[in-house]
């Protein structure tokens, strides 16, 4: 297929393909346009897709997003009066960098003016190109919010074709942000096309109880009417393929799958269940059976997980994909048996926390009965011997693992049987691969020693024993360059990451070394599994 693309002329089809898989990794990016001007064409869209979600430092952008405001004349004039030097960017560019932005947030809009601000225009220095006389905390947050709506309007004006909406607001945020969300929430509702065509709507909200904390600020009754608003904005959407609905419970969510106004029944095929709360539902089952392209659900750390949620679900007389299972509170073992006979096949990723050690061994089993088909495996505390099995089983999908013995085992024992057993059990290719032991030099030896045909994209380990083992990656990763990406930790704290010289001699076999608590190799719930749940 790769070779019909190309005598075609698909090259630059093939290329964007490899350069869209370090989409996330800024930096090789910004090497990507420097190769070629093709190259360039197809990296530069990348970097400006999220330009919000991207935690550099340097949030130039939103100077670049400011000088696209046209159309708007009493916002324009309100922004020209904190002008200082408007020679600083070059008035024609190679590309339209606000109708690249197919990913906001709207949190992320308000962290990011923030933290402009603080670099760009509270430190009075040579170059800045705003300048406020006042700095009370008051004409800044007039400030703040005057950048925060005007940039809101330049992608409304600019008609961004949008790919991904997030509407995140937990009541710390709202507490500080209530009006700025107000006023997005606000243009939305006034420009319904700005996002009538959107795939992707995330919604994150905290449980109403921690509006207590602000009552001075915030009532329920304000934070219920700030949901309802966006509501009215979900209804908008015509043409919704996944949603993610955080926190709260579910009766809230259920109106909106079942809304006459919603078109949701006829295109959602993915549901993220985030932290909600299924206590007192009824008619699950009815409202799923209302949703006719629903291709997978994903219950991640949900609540109320009994047995009266799982007879509704194997009600079902349509197929329940359930590709994605994170168990945070004790499931009854049976309503879990249950759950999984009927519906393992299609299960995908699996986690368990906090449960004693009988009930995480019985899932285990149920596991390696039940489900083949699982990328996504994160399991701490348990036997070595079931675990190990499970693997073999499962090794054809495995494709992201994460091993923690450390907790429950702080000796060796547990960490060398399960080095000296995993090497020769993994796949020929791991996405992503995480080890939290106590390891022992010759059992690593041994681990890589029969992990030769595996190539690991993402390595992270945390070493905590105080084996050098440093010398032992250089001979059988860095120099039969076996993985792509490198993050290395130990019981002093030293990571890998701040020693130049060590980087470096990585770097000549193409292999990067990231720092140890980098997002992009953190497998964390927020950054990766809920923003690219497709992607797994």
């Amino acid at each position: 297929m790769s070779y019909s693309k190309i005598f075609s002329g698909g090259l630059p089809e093939l290329i964007y393909e490899v350069i869209k898989y370090f989409q996330n990794d800024i930096s090789t990016l910004h090497s990507c346009i420097l190769v070629n001007r093709l190259w360039c064409r197809l990296a530069i869209p990348l970097l400006w897709e999220n330009t919000f979600s991207f935690r550099t430092g340097n949030y130039n952008f939103i100077e670049i997003y400011l000088d696209n405001l046209n159309l708007n004349d009493d916002l324009k004039s309100k922004l020209d009066e904190y002008k200082i030097d408007d020679n600083l960017l070059p008035s024609n560019t190679l590309f339209n960098y606000v109708r690249l932005l197919k990913y906001l947030n709207m949190f992320d809009i308000t962290f990011c003016v923030s933290r402009w601000f603080e670099v760009a225009v509270r430190s009075s220095k040579s170059g800045n190109r705003y300048f406020l006389k006042d700095l009370s905390n008051l004409s800044i947050s007039v400030f703040k919010r005057l950048i925060n709506i005007t940039l809101f309007n330049i992608f409304i004006e600019n008609e961004v074709n949008l790919h991904t909406l997030e509407i995140e607001i937990s009541s710390t945020h709202y507490y500080n942000n209530n009006k700025d969300f107000n006023n997005f929430l606000d243009l939305i509702l006034q420009n319904t096309n700005f996002i009538h065509n959107i795939k992707n709507l995330n919604i994150y909200f905290d449980s109403p109880s921690y509006c207590i904390l602000y009552q001075n600020s915030i009532n329920n009754d304000e934070y219920k009417l700030v949901k309802n608003r966006i509501f009215r904005v979900i209804n908008l959407h015509q043409n919704l393929k996944k949603i993610l609905l955080s926190h709260d419970k579910f009766p809230l969510y259920q109106s909106l799958l079942s809304s006459k106004d919603s078109n949701c029944s006829n295109t959602l095929n993915t549901i993220i269940f985030y932290r909600v709360d299924f206590k007192g539902i009824i008619n699950l089952d009815t409202t799923i059976e209302q949703l006719n392209v629903l291709e997978s659900v994903h219950i991640i750390y949900c609540y109320s997980l009994n047995s009266g949620f799982t007879q509704q679900i194997l009600n079902l007389t349509k197929p329940f994909k359930l590709k994605s299972l994170f168990i945070g509170q004790t499931l009854q073992i049976e309503s879990l048996q249950l759950i999984l006979q009927k519906y393992g096949y299609y299960l995908e990723n699996f986690k368990v926390n906090n449960w004693e050690r009988s009930l995480k061994q019985n899932a285990l089993n149920l596991i390696a009965k039940y489900c083949k088909n699982i990328k996504f495996l994160d399991f701490h505390e348990f036997e070595i011997h079931r675990y190990i099995y499970l693997v073999k089983i499962i090794k054809q999908s495995l494709n992201y693992l994460s091993i923690n013995t450390w907790e429950i085992h702080p000796s060796s024992y547990c960490s060398s049987n399960l080095l000296q057993n995993l090497g020769q059990i993994l796949p020929s290719k791991l996405e992503y691969l995480s080890l939290t032991l106590s390891i022992r030099e010759n059992d690593f030896r041994v681990f890589l020693e029969n992990s030769q045909n595996t190539f690991i994209n993402k390595l992270k380990i945390m070493q905590n024993n105080n084996d050098d083992i440093l010398h032992c990656i250089k001979e059988y990763i860095m120099k039969e360059k076996r993985v792509k990406y490198l993050a290395i930790n130990n019981l002093k704290k030293v990571d890998l990451f701040y020693l130049q010289d060590e980087v470096e001699e990585f770097n000549l076999y193409n292999i990067k070394v990231l720092n140890f608590s980098d997002s992009y190799l953190t497998f964390d719930i927020y950054t990766n599994l809920l923003k690219n749940i497709d992607y797994l």
